[in-house]
């Protein structure tokens, strides 16, 4: 089965909004992972795209922007996403994320009720991944 992921690794932040209603986290570029049925190799793209969190409860402080992340979870439910989040996102229930910057920048961890993920535009091919 064809997959893709975000991988959380040099995956680049640009802007952080939180509201009452929302945290937005717009990721700049994302950078994806998709895997064909049937090939042993990967291939490495990145697209812009919305990580968006409903009634959001931030834990600590909004961390300044622009940032590339080191990785981090996303716990959705009883799953957790460590370093990556799958494509499509759409759930609700327990949410929690906790993402991780480079530069010794403070952890940005928030919780709500619902997760999304909105991509925009088409994913940009960048190469493909050799299996070693």
């Amino acid at each position: 089965m064809d997959s893709s992921s975000i991988q959380l690794a040099d995956s680049q932040i640009d802007v952080i909004e939180h509201t009452p209603e929302r945290l937005r986290i717009h990721f700049s570029r994302a950078i994806i992972i998709k895997t064909m049925t049937g090939s042993a190799e990967k291939t490495l793209w990145w697209q812009a795209g919305d990580l968006l969190l409903s009634q959001p409860e931030l834990h600590g402080v909004l961390p300044p922007t622009p940032l590339t992340c080191t990785g981090g979870d996303i716990d959705d439910n009883i799953y957790t996403y460590r370093d990556m989040i799958p494509l499509p996102l759409a759930s609700r229930g327990a949410i929690r994320i906790e993402l991780h910057f480079h530069n010794g920048v403070p952890a940005l961890v928030a919780s709500g009720g619902a997760i999304a993920l909105e991509m925009h535009d088409v994913p940009k091919y960048q190469r493909h991944i050799r299996a070693a």
